[in-house]
C-alpha cells in the first residue's frame, strides 16, 4: 500500500489518472498532450503508477495502452475505510468511486496480485466449485480451445453454441465468449426488456484471464473486450468485475469468498 499512497501524492500522477479517468486506454503520445512535460517524464510517472497497481498496460501491435486498475483502490479501501470516519477518507472514497465508473474505452482491465499458484488460480477460474463461491456461477466446459462454455447462475441455464472458448493454456492463459442475454436471464436479474433487448442486440464480448508468476504472488490481468462504442453490458460488467475478483482473491487467500455487496 505504501507505493499506492506515494503515486498518488504527486500531483502530476493524479493529473494522469484523471486524464485516463475521462478517456481510457491511451497511448503515451496522447497522455503527453494534455500535460506540459517530455516523453520521458510522463513515462517515469507512468511507471510509478504501474508499479503501485494503479494503471494496467495493453499491447497492441506497436501501441501500448494505458488503463486504469481499480484493484488497489478496492485494496486501500477494504482496509482502511471502515475503520475510520469514512467523512476524514472522503477524498479517497471518491476516488474509489471514478475508478470503478464504466470507462469510455470499449474494454475493461484489472489487475490484481493474488497469493496463490498459477494452478490453483486456474482452478478457480475453471473449476464449476471454486466459481460458484466467489462469482455464484457455474461455468461447464473442457477447457479446449473450440468447446462451448455452458452459464448457469440464479437457476437459470445459458446454453449457446457461439459461447465457446477462444484460448486455453493451463496456468497461463483462458479466453472465452461472454454468455448470451435472454430473457431467463434478465427476469433472474431483474434487468428490463429493454436493457436485455439491447445487450442481446450487441456483438458478443470476450474475455481473457493472464495469469503471470510474481515472486510468491501471481499477477491476475483480466481484460474484457469486443465491445462497441456506447455499450450497456460494458457499463455493467464494469461495475461487477472488481468485486467478483476481489472475491477471487479473497477466496484463494483466506479461504472465504466476500460477502455480496448491499
Amino acid at each position: 500500500m505504501d507505493e499506492v499512497f506515494k503515486a498518488l501524492a504527486d500531483p502530476t500522477r493524479r493529473a494522469l489518472l484523471d486524464s485516463l479517468n475521462e478517456h481510457n486506454g491511451q497511448t503515451l503520445s496522447s497522455l503527453c498532450a494534455s500535460l506540459d512535460l517530455t516523453r520521458q517524464a510522463v513515462s517515469k510517472h507512468l511507471a510509478v503508477l504501474e508499479a503501485a497497481g494503479l494503471i494496467a498496460t495493453v499491447r497492441s501491435g506497436r501501441e501500448k495502452f494505458h488503463h486504469l486498475n481499480a484493484e488497489p483502490i478496492n485494496a486501500i479501501a477494504d482496509r482502511w475505510i471502515n475503520r475510520y470516519d469514512k467523512q476524514r477518507v472522503q477524498a479517497l472514497a471518491d476516488l474509489k468511486i471514478a475508478l470503478e465508473q464504466p470507462m469510455t474505452a470499449p474494454e475493461f482491465v484489472y489487475v490484481s496480485y493474488i497469493k496463490t499458484t498459477p494452478e490453483k488460480l486456474w482452478q478457480a477460474l475453471t473449476e464449476p466449485a471454486f466459481t460458484e463461491q466467489y462469482w455464484g456461477v457455474t461455468l461447464d466446459s473442457d477447457w479446449k480451445p473450440g468447446s462451448t462454455v455452458t452459464f448457469t447462475q440464479a437457476g437459470v441455464t445459458i446454453e449457446d453454441p457461439e459461447q465457446v472458448v477462444l484460448e486455453a493454456e493451463p496456468g497461463k492463459r483462458l479466453s472465452y465468449t461472454w454468455h448470451t442475454f435472454t430473457p431467463e436471464f434478465g427476469k433472474a436479474f431483474d434487468f428490463d426488456d429493454e436493457w436485455i433487448a439491447t445487450a442481446a442486440a450487441e456483438p458478443r464480448s470476450k474475455v481473457t484471464f493472464d495469469l503471470e508468476p510474481s515472486g510468491d504472488l501471481v499477477k491476475l490481468a483480466v481484460t474484457h473486450d469486443a465491445f462497441p462504442p456506447g455499450s450497456v453490458v460494458l457499463a455493467s460488467v464494469s461495475q461487477g468485475w472488481p468485486h467478483l475478483l476481489s472475491s477471487l482473491k479473497s477466496l484463494l487467500e483466506t479461504g472465504h469468498p466476500l460477502p455480496e455487496p448491499a
